[in-house]
């Protein structure tokens, strides 16, 4: 199935920024490199844009685009398969940027 996801914050800079709308296919494999939607293992209400960096035991290990930006898997470790949702496979519009 295909959605829209949409952005929000610094965490993916310089790929993506605030406000960029995503094409993304729900359920889709995942490979290293791919950038991903995933539920927060803390707050799994809260849904994050990060990159699968690569398989680990107990899931994949996610990273911010951006080194600087807090909220990856250097900080709640391993995401676990089911919590990885979708796959992003481009970005419709950019946002408008300053």
């Amino acid at each position: 199935m295909l959605g829209v996801a949409v952005v929000r914050g610094p965490s993916m800079v310089p790929s993506y920024y605030d406000g960029d709308r995503l094409l993304v296919r729900y359920g889709a494999r995942v490979h290293a490199g791919d950038v991903v939607l995933a539920r927060d293992p803390r707050l799994p209400e809260r849904i994050v844009v990060k990159r699968a960096a690569r398989r680990e035991s107990g899931g994949w290990w996610l990273l911010a685009d951006n080194p600087y930006a807090p909220g990856d898997s250097r900080q709640f470790g391993a995401v676990p398969d089911e919590l990885v949702i979708a796959r992003v496979l481009l970005r419709l519009r950019k946002a408008k940027r300053n």
